[in-house]
């Protein structure tokens, strides 16, 4: 797994850093796990625009990811690594004993004929899916539920991991990967090991057009709009905009917005790191 620069062939190529692809075995998905994906242009069921700059880009299609990982105690064999274009990670297909074809996301090092279980019977490796009670303190871990039988909520994007640091009676306290330090259900399950494509980061688009590929429209400053639309719109000339807010007149940079009655907070020991 790597990066590619391009030689500057056209000016959009000059600064253009994308992924080698290395790691994609597959050419096309499995056509059972896949189903067509409609867009919305950023539009409600009326046909009003209720979230701007979405539109456009390339036709996908939706792998269907298994990320309960509730075919427990059978064997999966790895058939392939995928590109999946609605996400930054890579997708494994898994072919189990019985036949059972099923996606998840790809863990980093995982490899084409590598075998991983879930369940209680699952090792501490690369790729098996634990109940946190079962995993061992200091494992770097992926794919994490929040509640327990839900399906995986946490740590799914490329290169992201959180650790189990601790247990502690029914909870466990993992470090997530926002450096935030929070308690989760001990019957909550894990996969173990780090999401794939850890350089995605590293990437660089190289031109506007590719974020048209992708969906993504052009995004309006508040400053350059008018008063009547946003609270830094307006003044005469080329305005600073005065202090920064957002579009409903609420402070951005720093401004606390987390209710401190909310439920959740008693499961948060320490917060995020700035």
């Amino acid at each position: 797994m790597g990066l590619r620069k391009l030689k500057p062939n056209t000016p959009g190529q000059r600064h253009k850093i994308i992924s080698d692809f290395s790691s994609v075995t597959a050419g096309s998905p499995e056509k059972s796990l896949t189903k067509g994906k409609s867009k919305s242009g950023g539009r409600n069921n009326s046909g009003k625009m209720t979230m701007r700059y979405i539109g456009g880009g390339h036709k996908k299609k939706y792998r269907i990811i298994d990320f309960k990982r509730d075919k427990q105690d059978i064997p999966a064999t790895v058939k392939s690594i995928e590109y999946d274009p609605n996400r930054s990670a890579r997708i494994a297909l898994l072919v189990y004993a019985d036949g059972e074809k099923r996606y998840i996301i790809a863990p980093e090092g995982l490899a084409i004929g590598s075998s991983v279980i879930s369940g209680a019977k699952a090792t501490p490796e690369v790729g098996n899916t634990m109940y946190l009670k079962d995993i061992p303190l200091g494992t770097t871990i992926h794919n994490i539920e929040l509640y327990p039988g839900k399906g995986a909520s946490i740590a799914r994007s490329a290169g992201s991991y959180a650790q189990l640091n601790a247990r502690d009676g029914k909870y466990a306290i993992i470090k997530m990967p926002s450096g935030e330090v929070r308690m989760i259900l001990i019957t909550c399950t894990a996969t173990i090991g780090s999401v794939s494509n850890s350089e995605h980061s590293l990437t660089v688009s190289g031109k506007a057009g590719r974020s048209r590929w992708k969906g993504r429209r052009p995004r309006v400053r508040g400053v350059v709009m008018n008063p009547v639309d946003h609270p830094m719109g307006g003044g005469e000339g080329k305005s600073s905009g005065g202090h920064p807010r957002s579009r409903k007149g609420l402070p951005a940079k720093g401004y606390k917005t987390r209710s401190k009655t909310k439920a959740s907070n008693r499961f948060i020991i320490d917060r995020r790191n700035k």
